[in-house]
Order: C-alpha cells, then sequence, then structure tokens
C-alpha cells in the first residue's frame, strides 16, 4: 500500500472528528474505571477496550476507508499504551516521579516508551497512516531526552537538537510522512525557545523574530506548519506587549491609567503586518 496524503473534505474531516472524540470519550473512561476497580479490573477493561479498537481498524483496513483504517490503528497505539501501563501499575511497577519530569532514572516509564513506539511502527508498516509518525517522533524526543537529561537548560538543548534533526529529517523524507516531522521540528524549536525566552521584554522581543524566523522556514520548506507556530508564537508575543503596555509597563508609557488602547494598535499592526507577509507568497491556483 502507497504512502497516501489525506484530503480535506466533510467525509474527512467526520472521520478525525469522530475518532477524536472517541479517544476522549476513552481516555474519560478510563479515569472512570480506574476508580471504580482494582489493578487487576481495570487491566482487565482496558484489554477489552484495546482488542475491540484493534478489531474495528483490522475490519476497516480490509473493507472501510483507508483514513477510518489508519485512525483507528492510532487509536489502537493508545489503547495498547494504557493497556501495558495497566499492567505495570498491577504489578507494583509504577512510582512517583521527580517535580521535574527528566529528572532522575525512570526504567519503567522508559520500557512503556519503547513498548509503546514498537506497536506505534508497526500500525504504520501495516496502515501507512500519517499521523502516526508524529507519535512516534514525540516518544523517540521523549525517551533520548529523559535518558541523557535531567531536566533544566540541558533538556532544552536537547529537545532544540532535536527539533532541528526533524526539520532536516522532515526536508529529505516522504513527503506525507515529512509533514508530520515538521510539526514535531517545530513545536520542540519553539518549546525550547519558550524555555528561555519567556521572562523579560527582550525575551518577547526575540520570541516575536523567532515567529519571523519560522514563517521564512514555511516558506523555504512550503511547510505551512511552520508558518502557523511562527504566527502563533508572534500572537503571544504581542498579546504579552498589549498587557504589559495597556498597564504601562513601558518607560514611554508610564502613566497611572491604563491605556486600553494599546492592545488595538498592537494587534492592527500585527494584522498588517501578517498581511504584508502573505502578500509575499505566490498566489494559490
Amino acid at each position: 500500500m502507497d504512502v497516501v496524503k489525506p484530503r480535506w473534505s466533510s467525509s474527512s474531516f467526520l472521520l478525525y472528528a469522530g475518532a477524536f472524540v472517541v479517544l476522549a470519550s476513552a481516555t474519560a473512561a478510563y479515569v472512570y474505571l480506574s476508580s471504580q476497580f482494582g489493578d487487576a479490573a481495570f487491566a482487565g477493561w482496558t484489554l477489552l477496550m484495546l482488542v475491540v479498537l484493534a478489531a474495528l481498524a483490522v475490519g476497516l483496513r480490509n473493507r472501510g476507508p483507508w483514513i477510518a483504517a489508519g485512525l483507528f490503528a492510532y487509536l489502537t497505539v493508545a489503547a495498547f499504551g494504557t493497556f501495558v501501563g495497566s499492567l505495570f501499575s498491577w504489578w507494583g511497577w509504577g512510582g512517583t516521579r521527580d517535580t521535574d519530569v527528566f529528572d532522575g532514572w525512570h526504567w519503567v516509564t522508559w520500557l512503556l516508551v519503547v513498548l509503546i513506539l514498537v506497536a506505534a511502527t508497526l500500525a504504520l508498516v501495516l496502515y501507512r497512516f500519517p499521523l502516526l509518525v508524529l507519535t512516534i517522533a514525540v516518544l523517540v524526543w521523549y525517551l533520548v531526552t529523559d535518558v541523557v537529561s535531567g531536566g533544566g537548560s540541558w533538556s532544552a538543548v536537547v529537545t532544540l537538537a532535536f527539533g532541528f534533526l526533524y526539520l532536516l529529517l522532515g526536508v529529505v523524507s516522504n513527503r506525507v510522512y515529512g509533514f508530520w516531522l515538521h510539526v514535531a521540528a517545530g513545536l520542540l524549536v519553539g518549546g525550547a525557545l519558550l524555555y528561555w525566552w519567556h521572562s523579560s521584554t527582550l525575551d518577547w522581543w526575540l520570541l516575536f523574530a523567532a515567529g519571523l524566523v519560522f514563517i521564512s522556514i514555511g516558506r523555504v520548506t512550503h511547510r505551512s506548519s511552520w508558518t502557523v507556530l511562527g504566527a502563533l508564537g508572534m500572537v503571544g508575543a504581542a498579546t504579552h506587549f498589549s498587557i504589559d503596555w495597556t498597564n504601562g509597563g513601558v518607560a514611554f508609557f508610564q502613566h497611572r491609567e491604563a491605556r486600553v488602547w494599546a492592545p488595538i494598535v498592537v494587534f492592527a499592526v500585527l494584522g498588517f503586518l501578517f498581511v504584508a507577509l502573505g502578500l509575499r507568497e505566490p498566489a494559490p491556483e
């Protein structure tokens, strides 16, 4: 089976919406069942849900739309992770995490992540569903970052390195799979920068400039995910400046009264800047 790019349509929207509503419902069911039953019974319930979702994925793969089959394969991977995690809890393999998510040694978590990675990779081979690439990319980043770093700035450095690695892989990889590698790259690079730059006014100006760089990367790579993330970063910076300048947080705005016009001006300027950047893009045919 060749790798196919999902096409936007009413049907594909409803399939994605339905699958993620099922995922939300399953998550709520896990929370409810874990509060009502012991570890052994909860493991049994998660196994039942895993079997049902896997059966639906296989059935749709043989006779249904490929997007539906891929979505239920995606849900099956999530259910598999929950089932294995419930087994570990039943066996007493749980444990408290440190305050920093990457601080310390987490053997059980690493084993769980590896098993989910195997399941996601197998599902990708069988179903060729691109969204699974994002799951694999995030799990690999998390596993390596947790193993080699102990939190703080070093984890941010590793995250930034993974972002650039995924950017490179996204450029040279299959066009369809590359989309999700670019999404992972943008999220990791942006997350690392936000970790470092979120306190001072200079930090927010740097994030605003990073947003412009993201948009430039999107133009060069022809990947709109970079443009979307860059625009979101610029909106975040504009929101910070709006709040700061409304309350007189800048020397030339010092005044006892709030300047309610500041957000209007800031977002008007940002809007015109987006339009100017958009006009540089080639018009869609």
